[in-house]
């Protein structure tokens, strides 16, 4: 880390270029589209793509521009910076010969190449709140600056399909390809979608030269056994010259050609002041105007790119700002996940309470307000789909600590009157019962959840029908949560001078019966779930730390240190908490192979990061230890030089060394990583 908003990785030649193409990169549109690949410049897998808007029509994100060829040639020399890769371990080109340093600043990404002594750098972008990408080629120094030209050729190859399909590996489609005035323009005859494309800042030509090229390999989906080879679309290719004078730029778009007047040099400027304006909004929060916290302002710039404008819901947006109102979601992860209610609830504190966001906190938290449906928030708006699916039965629950964290931070307590008759609506539903089998058990005051083939906590792996936990009857942090929510009606109710003594009534009862049931003597800890179809689960998981790190615990403290001792010995890891303790028969150390191998260690062992936040919440009640705490969170430092660069991963090995994987880019886990660093703060 070079400052506080610049992320370096350095390079040299002798270095093995396969760390390249492990590391990605991304860069987000504030609408849920992207632009991302490797570092090597070689897309690995199937959402890599330089231009990948989210769209209304058709609705989702699609892959338009797959990647572009691009060669350079200085004194007669050509380079491919990027290009495809075609069969195992063959790296294209030498571009890493030349590589110098590959960078995020303000989140654009930067690669910087040393040409026989000249220097070109080249840039990508995306204009926020717009589907369009810019890149940028110029030449910061060398030779070509006495009066040599560098030569540059940019060949895109286009795809036309949902980013989560499988690739088109036949290319049955026609495309249609069209050029008038320096405009280009690709669309095909299935689908409505039209990329406008063009060069601009130095003069250029097109060179009409169609190719389909066949079967390019993404290795990391070869790597999992999933479809892996795309065919792809080239109209032809673009030639421009750079110069130090004349930087030259490639820009993609679905915007009308009316909104497409690029002025490079701004579009660059912008994003940085937008980043710069966002880190000042922050920097109270995060360092207590202190000195600057490079670390913490690099996670506050990965959470802007989870907190979105749906582009996908477009008439959402227009019915929303027909009201005056804001329209905010939060998307999972990058690259495969939308917007769900657990994950935005979960992340809502550290994505945007504790970077300043608040009115975006605000917006969200109205937004999905008006998805409740029979008491239940929306477990995932499916891609491509209008309608929300409601398969959960935490996401509701943590939807009652998102508000309580969002007025406590902000003072707004308007947002209570506005929101309660939701809310007593959520419980009603939850004492008289609701869908997938959640309902309150009269004679406890637990909430219990089963319903055949569906996976309703947060660990809700599946594939083929195959649930792999299921966790049916009343599992440990659903109470844990319950509980909290009660708790704070009770509180919410009487501050708004609607008593509803009931609420305290049920929290005191379901604190009595969770006491009374949920300790394991034999293991020292929590049952993780009771009551279930084979009775109750002894299996040592973190979800019993909720019991102990929500505002109102459920546990009696006596129980506290035992409980986190257990989890300290058999679950804390340099990046998290396992999913479950080594000594069960389910435990896998890795997660690797196909879906089903994958899905089968995805909450058996796996660890993930976003439980660390709450790991550190409870520990800080028993030991309130600032410094113990933040060491903690030490390894996730460079990690964000791994990866998806600049983020953390979804999820970790459960065994040295602790790999990655998942989702280069996962909202609760930067959100969670990035409330605890500024806890912990001395």
């Amino acid at each position: 880390m070079t400052n506080a908003r610049t992320l370096t990785l350095a390079w040299e030649a002798t270095k093995d270029p396969s760390h390249l193409r492990q590391r990605e990169w991304i860069v987000t549109n504030g609408l849920g589209g992207y632009a991302s690949g490797t570092v090597a410049g070689i897309p690995s897998r199937k959402y890599h793509g330089l231009f990948v808007p989210n769209l209304s029509a058709p609705k989702g994100r699609h892959i338009l521009i797959s990647r572009c060829d691009e060669i350079v040639t200085v004194g007669g020399a050509n380079l491919l910076l990027g290009g495809a890769e075609f069969a195992e371990d063959h790296f294209v080109g030498e571009s890493h010969l030349h590589l110098q340093e590959f960078r995020l600043d303000h989140r654009i990404a930067v690669w910087v190449f040393n040409i026989d002594g000249t220097l070109l750098e080249k840039s990508i972008a995306m204009v926020h709140n717009q589907n369009t990408v810019c890149v940028q080629y110029r030449i910061l120094s060398g030779t070509v600056a006495s009066g040599t030209t560098l030569d540059l050729k940019i060949r895109p190859y286009t795809s036309f399909r949902r980013h989560d399909e499988s690739p088109d590996t036949d290319l049955k489609r026609s495309f249609v390809f069209s050029a008038r005035d320096g405009r280009h323009e690709v669309r095909t005859d299935d689908s409505p979608m039209v990329l406008r494309m063009g060069m601009c800042s130095a003069p250029a030509v097109f060179v009409s030269e169609e190719q389909r090229e066949l079967e390019f390999v993404y290795r990391i989906d070869r790597s999992r056994g999933e479809s892996s080879t795309e065919s792809a679309f080239s109209p032809g290719y673009y030639l421009a010259k750079v110069t130090t004078e004349h930087p030259v730029c490639f820009f993609a778009s679905t915007q009308n050609w009316e909104r497409l007047a690029i002025d490079v040099g701004s579009i660059f400027d912008a994003e940085r002041k937008r980043v710069d304006a966002l880190l000042n909004l922050a920097r109270l929060n995060l360092t207590q105007a202190g000195p600057s916290d490079p670390f913490a302002e690099q996670l506050a710039m990965a959470a802007d790119q989870f907190i979105v404008l749906p582009g996908s819901r477009l008439e959402e947006t227009v019915m929303a700002q027909a009201e005056g109102a804001d329209l905010r979601t939060v998307y999972a992860g990058y690259h495969w996940f939308g917007d769900w209610g657990r994950d935005t609830m979960i992340s809502l504190e550290g994505l945007t309470l504790t970077t300043g966001r608040y009115r975006e906190a605000g917006a969200i938290l109205r937004t999905f307000a008006n998805y409740v449906k029979d008491g239940l928030l929306p477990n995932l708006f499916p891609e491509g789909q209008r309608q929300a699916l409601y398969h959960t039965v935490d996401a509701t629950l943590w939807y009652f600590h998102a508000i309580a964290r969002y007025v406590e931070v902000t003072g707004d307590r308007s947002i209570l009157s506005q929101l309660m008759p939701v809310l007593r609506a959520i419980i009603e539903h939850h004492v008289r019962g609701t869908h997938f089998g959640i309902h309150m058990d009269p004679s406890d005051g637990l909430i219990t959840a089963a319903a055949e083939g569906y996976q309703l906590t947060w660990m809700d792996a599946k594939v083929d029908g195959w649930v792999v936990t299921p966790r049916r009857g009343k599992p440990v942090e659903i109470q844990a949560l319950w509980f909290n929510a009660l708790s704070l009606m009770s509180q919410w109710s009487t501050e708004l001078r609607q008593p509803h003594p009931e609420y305290g009534d049920r929290a005191e009862q379901v604190r009595s019966s969770f006491n009374d049931r949920y300790w394991n003597e034999s293991t020292g800890c929590l049952f993780d779930v009771i009551d279930g179809p084979n009775g109750d689960d002894a299996a040592i998981r973190p979800n019993q730390v909720f019991a102990i790190s929500l505002p109102h615990p459920v546990l009696f403290q006596r129980f506290w240190t035992p409980v986190l001792d257990v989890v300290k010995n058999r679950l804390l890891t340099p990046y998290g908490l396992r999913t479950l303790s080594d000594d069960h028969p389910d435990y896998k150390k890795h997660y690797r192979g196909d879906l089903r191998a994958r899905d089968a260690a995805y909450h058996q062992g796996t660890v993930w990061p976003w439980l660390i936040g709450h790991y550190i919440d409870a520990q800080l009640k028993v030991q309130p230890d600032r410094s113990a705490a933040r060491r903690l969170l030490n390894g996730f430092e460079e990690h964000l030089l791994d990866a998806g660069m600049g983020s953390i991963s979804e999820i970790f090995d459960a065994e040295p060394p602790y790999a990655p994987g998942g989702c280069i880019a996962q909202a609760w886990s930067v959100a969670e990583v990035l409330r605890a660093w500024t806890k912990t703060r001395e």
